[in-house]
Parts: C-alpha cells; structure tokens; sequence
C-alpha cells in the first residue's frame, strides 16, 4: 500500500481505516458517503412498546450508540421509557460494541452479552451461538439499512425477527468530498477505492448522476481497483456495471484492510472477473 491513494467512503469508522491505510504506507482519501438521518416513528414506537407488553421479546440486540439513544429519545418523549426498561430487564441484552453500551450503562440497563472487538456482525452472532433462538422473539435496532446477515442468521434458526428502525442512511448535507473523488477518479489520482456498504456504492452513483458524470464515473472505477466489504456490497457495484477486483472474507475490517494491502502489493494476484 506504500505510495498508494486509497479512497475511504465509510462514514462512522473512517478515521478508523484511514488510520490502517497510514500505518500501512498508504494515503487515505476521505470521501464519506454516508449521513445519519433520524427516522423514529413515535405511533410506531408506542405500537411495539404495546405488542411487547403482552408478548415481551426475548432479546435484543443493540447495533449503535446512536440508534440506542434515538430510541430512548422517543421513548422518553412519549413517557414510555419506563415500559421499554421493564422489557429490557426481563430479555437477554445484547450489544455489538462500546458506544451502544455507553448508551444503555447510561439507562442503567443490564448487559448480558457483548460483541467483541472489531465489533462486527459475526462477532454478534459469536454471542448467540450457544443461545437457543428458535421460537424466540429478538428485537435488532436497525443501523442506517438492514443488517441482512444478522437477520437472515436469526430466521434461520427459527427466531421472530422485529428490526426497530431508529434512523436511515442518507446523502451527506456537504456532498464536496464525494464530488472531488470523482473528480480525482477521473483524473486517475485513485489507486483504489473501498466501499464497506451498498447504500456508500448507491450514493456515490447519486452524486455522480446529480453531476452528468455517472457515466464517467463507471468509466473511472473500470481503471481502478474496486474493493468491497462483503456480498452485498459487490452486489450493488456489480448491478451497476462495476468489476469488484476484491471482496473481504470475512467481512471484517481486519481482513479488509489486509485484503487491500496485498492486491496493491502484488496487482496480478487480482480476480477481475
């Protein structure tokens, strides 16, 4: 990676990878794709609250600091803060890393199982795999999308998935960043680009589109290499015409990070297909 310019879209961890592109010899360019929008429904907050209390969910599952407090702002507004701690003593508690706990230990809420660092989706479901699901209800605060890998996991092992939604993902208000890569992409300025979510691929397209350069602007990831975190991510690069040169396994940052680093080492290591 030494020499080499990497283009980070990720929003919430972006100091975080552009941290490793560093300490790997690259230079990270920053171009967060992503903004939080609130999106709580306060009748549909009182609905659940209102199902929970005659068949209360077994467990929860907490994804972000800033969706934990989002739902605890609406619960507090509609005074029924008190109704959710109740469910939340009596269910299993899980958390998928330090900021949704910061959050809870702040409600005094009581932890049963916590994802370990790097705090993704398999370090979740690492905690769940001597849990018994199946006919179990499980609340999962949804995080910007839907967490398809954690879901379909649940479903699978025969658990009532409910996914509260707390906010979405949305353009960015200052879309500069995402406008000077593309225009640094055109000029060849890039040496690779890492898309660490669909929504990050969509908005980008966006933008480019908002510009006239969407066709230019796949004309330039051609003449790059493209990485993605995981299969859904390349699955929206590739509906839209772009190669995905690298795809983390497993789709961690860790092995992302490493995954870089070695196809900018060696080039020809690369599957283009």
């Amino acid at each position: 990676m030494k020499g080499k310019t990497v283009a980070i879209l990720e929003s919430r961890m972006r100091e975080q990878m552009a941290e490793l592109v560093r300490k790997h010899g690259g230079t990270p360019f920053l171009a967060p794709a992503l903004a939080e929008i609130p999106d709580v429904g306060p009748t549909h907050i009182r609905e659940l609250i209102h199902d929970w209390t005659s068949t209360p969910p077994d467990i929860f599952i907490f994804q972000t600091g800033v969706g934990t407090r989002a739902l605890f702002a609406a619960t507090d507004g509609l005074q029924l803060t008190d109704a959710l701690l109740r469910l939340l003593d009596a269910a299993q508690v899980l958390v998928r890393g330090p900021k949704p706990t910061a959050v809870l230990r702040s409600r005094k809420v009581r932890i049963d199982l916590a994802a370990t660092d790097p705090f993704t989706t398999p370090e979740v479901l690492a905690e769940l795999a001597d849990v018994q699901l199946r006919g179990k209800r499980v609340v999962v605060q949804r995080y910007g999308e839907t967490n398809r890998e954690l879901q379909t996991t649940l479903a699978d092992k025969g658990a009532q998935v409910i996914e509260i939604t707390t906010y979405r993902w949305g353009l960015p208000e200052d879309i500069t960043p995402l406008q000077q890569l593309i225009g640094a992409l055109d000029r060849d300025e890039i040496d690779l680009v890492a898309f660490t979510s669909a929504s990050q691929v969509v908005n980008l397209f966006t933008v480019a589109k908002q510009g006239g350069n969407e066709s230019s602007l796949r004309q330039s990831l051609g003449r790059t290499l493209v990485a993605s975190i995981g299969p859904v991510c390349s699955a929206t690069l590739r509906k839209l015409a772009v190669r995905v040169d690298l795809e983390a396994r497993p789709p961690k940052l860790g092995p992302f990070i490493g995954a870089i680093n070695a196809a900018l080492t060696v080039p020809s290591r690369l599957d283009k297909s």
